[in-house]
């Protein structure tokens, strides 16, 4: 896999993860929708600017989209978004999360 279709990876993985559908992402952004499908399918380069735009909407550090920090940095962005997930949960849906959570094999 190239770089390109890496960091397009990365992009669709931290949107998903903040919950935002690429129509969602775009409206923000203020580009057009096709853009982002083009830039998570790899067709299209991303700039530096988009970076930095994608990084603070998707809350997630620009060093991870570009591939700088290692598979542990992955994790804890993962980590982050999960917590940020669980923070705006109720209290009686956190609590039903957690017991799913105790099930599952380790």
């Amino acid at each position: 896999m190239s770089e390109r279709e890496q960091i397009a990876e990365r992009l669709k993985e931290a949107r998903i993860m903040s919950g935002l559908s690429q129509e969602n992402a775009a409206k923000i952004l203020q580009i057009h929708r096709p853009a982002i499908s083009e830039i998570e399918s790899g067709r299209r380069k991303v700039s530096a600017e988009e970076i930095i735009q994608f990084a603070k909407l998707y809350k997630v550090s620009t060093s991870w989209l570009l591939l700088k920090e290692e598979d542990e940095s992955a994790f804890d962005e993962q980590i982050k978004i999960a917590a940020r997930e669980l923070s705006s949960m109720d209290e009686s849906d956190r609590k039903k999360l957690l017991e799913i959570l105790r099930i599952l094999p380790k």
